[in-house]
Order: C-alpha cells, then structure tokens, then sequence
C-alpha cells in the first residue's frame, strides 16, 4: 500500500462551512426570530459582557434542541456552532452548513471539528458550545467535557458562560407565550499555568450559580466557589 493510500481523508473536508455571515443566515435568523418571539418572552441580561469583537467561546447549559434559537437571537455577532453530525442529513447538510454550523462526532476525539473550531477563533468569530455535550432534558447541568475550555486555553481567547432558563416550555402554554432568559455572565479569561479542568470547573460553577437550584444538576453543591445550594 503506497503512503498516498493509507492516509483517509475526512469527507468534510471537501464541503464549504461558512466562516462569514452568508445572506441566507441573515435571512434565517430574522424569520426566526420572527416565529420564536410568537412563542416566547426573551429576556436579555448582561450583553454588555459579549466582546464586540475578537474571538470568543460562548458556553451554554443544554436542555432542549430549541436552546440554539435563543441563543442566537439574543447575541448580535453571528455564533459558529458545533453540533451533532446526526443534524447534519441530506435535507439539512446545506443550510446547516450556510448558518455557520459544523458536525462533530460525539462519543470520540474529533480531530476535524476541533480544527475547525480552531478557525473560527482564528477568523476572530463566535464558537458557540454546550460543554455537557448532550442535553440534560430537565435534570440539571451534567458533568462537562474539556474541549471548550482548551480551546480558550490553547487560542487565549475568553468563555462567556451563558446560562439559558425556560427553553424546555417552548409551545407548552401556547397561545401564552412562556417567558425565556438569557444571562451572558462575565468573560472567564485562562489563567497562567491553569489546565483544562480546572477551566472547565470555573465554567460550570459560573453557569450553575446564574441558574435556579433545580437546574445546576451535578454542580450543585459548590461552596467552595461561593455558591450556595438552593439560592
């Protein structure tokens, strides 16, 4: 077998992802936040916290597939997402793809979406993550994976923790709308010498403290990091 032949190359490499925001995002993300605010009350705090340029991670908890919905039409820069290669179907690989998403295979170290996430910091944009990797279906944060946190570590850019409530009632009270909260808590910078878990425990912490008691799952008790349990 010649050297040539023994090497795969990663069929995602030959398809376009948007690292700009393409006119049929913009299109997209007016019509939905058109068709959301019929359903939802969004209220945004601490925007002030997003830089106004410059990369960034934004890391959010993950309830619901409808959390990215909120997510974006709260933030005015366009997020770059990573999300499950299963989205990503004949019918959807295109639009997906057009918005600024790109699949990452979970369950296993995936050497490609972590490239790409590296070029979208690069490119000075907004990486959107959900660091428990999976979505928690109401039972509180799950224990969070590393990867966003190396990332900021390895680019130095910050993580903006964004805590997210009442996208797990989209449509229940329709036609009332269900209100839905976005906090952008301050940027968590990498410190000296600090390692990925220990990044990724300041994260979560952040995130559990900025959401009710019945949502911070396995990051309750954290008294050591001045959140009590039950606030």
């Amino acid at each position: 077998m010649s050297i040539e032949n023994s090497f795969t190359i990663d069929p995602r490499e030959k398809k376009k992802f948007a690292l700009e925001s393409t006119a049929f995002r913009k299109i997209m993300v007016t019509l939905m936040t058109w068709v959301f605010k019929l359903f939802m009350d969004l209220k945004i705090e601490g925007l002030e916290n997003l830089p106004r340029k410059g990369g960034a991670i934004i890391a959010a908890n993950h309830v619901t597939n409808f959390d990215v919905f909120p997510m974006q039409i709260s933030v005015p820069r366009p997020i770059f997402y990573m999300a499950k290669e299963s989205l990503f179907n004949p019918l959807t690989d295109m639009a997906l793809r057009s918005v600024g998403a790109f699949p990452v295979k979970r369950g296993e170290k995936d050497i490609w979406a972590l490239n790409h996430a590296r070029k979208v910091l690069d490119n000075a944009l907004v990486l959107g993550m959900f660091p428990e990797g999976t979505r928690s279906r109401g039972n509180g944060l799950r224990t969070a994976k590393t990867g966003a946190a190396r990332l900021a570590i390895e680019k130095n850019v910050p993580i903006i923790p964004m805590a997210i409530i009442g996208s797990d009632k989209f449509f229940r009270e329709f036609p009332k709308k269900n209100t839905v909260r976005v906090k952008f808590c301050e940027p968590i910078y990498p410190e000296k010498g600090e390692n990925s878990l220990v990044l990724t425990d300041r994260l979560m912490f952040c995130l559990a403290k900025n959401l009710p008691a019945e949502m911070r799952g396995v990051y309750a008790e954290a008294k050591q990091w001045g959140i009590e349990s039950g606030e």
